[in-house]
C-alpha cells in the first residue's frame, strides 16, 4: 500500500473494469487505482464481457471515449445489460465531450476529462461507488 491509501476503500471488494483502447491510459488509470481497489485493464468491450462472467462482475466501467466514437452510444445500453447495476464513468479528452454527453444521455453515470489527476479520477470512482471523498460527476463545459 501507498502513503494516502485508505485501508477500508483497500478492502471494500469491489472492482472497476478500465476499457480503453489506449495502453498508456488504461496503465495510467489502474496505477491510479490499483492500491484502493481491485482493477483490471481491459482492451475491448468484448474483453470485458469474458472477463466479467460470473463472481468477477465489475461495479464500475472506465469506458474510453474511442468505442463510443467507433460503436455509438448503444454500448452503454449494452454495458448495462450485461452487468446489471454496474456504473459506467466515460473517459474523454474534452475535444470529445460532444461524445460523452451523448453517452451519458444513453446512461453512463458521469465522465472522466483528461487530463487525469490521481485525486480526480480516485474522488470521481468514489463517488459513482458512495464512498467519501465524492466529487461532482459531472464537469463537461457542455452540460452547463
Amino acid at each position: 500500500m501507498q502513503i494516502g491509501v485508505e485501508t477500508a476503500k483497500a478492502v471494500d471488494q469491489r472492482r472497476v473494469f478500465v476499457v480503453d483502447e489506449d495502453e498508456i491510459t488504461r496503465a495510467a488509470l489502474q496505477f491510479m487505482l490499483h492500491d484502493e481497489i481491485e482493477t483490471h485493464e481491459l482492451t475491448s468491450p468484448e474483453e470485458a464481457y469474458a472477463k466479467g462472467v460470473d463472481w468477477l462482475k465489475p461495479d464500475v466501467v472506465l469506458l474510453g471515449v474511442s468505442f463510443l466514437k467507433s460503436r455509438g452510444p448503444g454500448l452503454i445500453g449494452e454495458l448495462i445489460a450485461k452487468f446489471p447495476g454496474v456504473r459506467i464513468l466515460v473517459v474523454t479528452d474534452r475535444s470529445d465531450e460532444a461524445t460523452a454527453v451523448e453517452a451519458m444521455k444513453a446512461g453512463a453515470h458521469g465522465a472522466v476529462v483528461k487530463p487525469l489527476t490521481l485525486e480526480g479520477v480516485r474522488q470521481k470512482v468514489d463517488t459513482i461507488l458512495g464512498r467519501g471523498g465524492a466529487a461532482p460527476l459531472i464537469q463537461l463545459s457542455m452540460m452547463k
